[in-house]
């Protein structure tokens, strides 16, 4: 077992929350535009309907930081507070996937992640 990479897996989705709702509380948007979208990346995981291998694809490419960081940058170089306010969100969300232990998954089933693997 190696705990101490699984506690810092976790430290790491704890800061990505904390960046992000800090970020978050610098721009002009309401918060309930914050919650109202905290959990819509979740959405991600309707691919399982068709099955795990194209599911756990779908939600893995929904759940990486590569999505909310293009979005936050394409925000920034046209001024669209809208898309930094929505990254901002997004990352939120995989942080706080993160700090509670949902992982990227794995295409043999739902519930295997990446921090089983841990």
């Amino acid at each position: 077992m190696n705990s101490g990479v699984k506690y810092h897996s976790h430290l790491n989705g704890l800061c990505i929350l904390t960046a992000a709702v800090i970020g978050y509380s610098t721009l002009n948007s309401p918060w309930w535009l914050f919650f109202a979208l905290l959990l819509a990346p979740d959405l991600f995981m309707l691919g399982y309907i068709a099955n795990p291998n194209i599911g756990a694809k779908i939600y893995n490419i929904g759940h990486s930081y590569l999505g909310p960081l293009a979005l936050i940058a394409m925000g920034l170089l046209n001024g669209g507070e809208l898309q930094i306010s929505i990254g901002c969100i997004w990352a939120a969300h995989i942080g706080m996937d993160h700090l509670f232990g949902y992982g990227y998954k794995y295409p043999d089933a739902f519930k295997h992640t990446h921090f089983n693997e841990i």
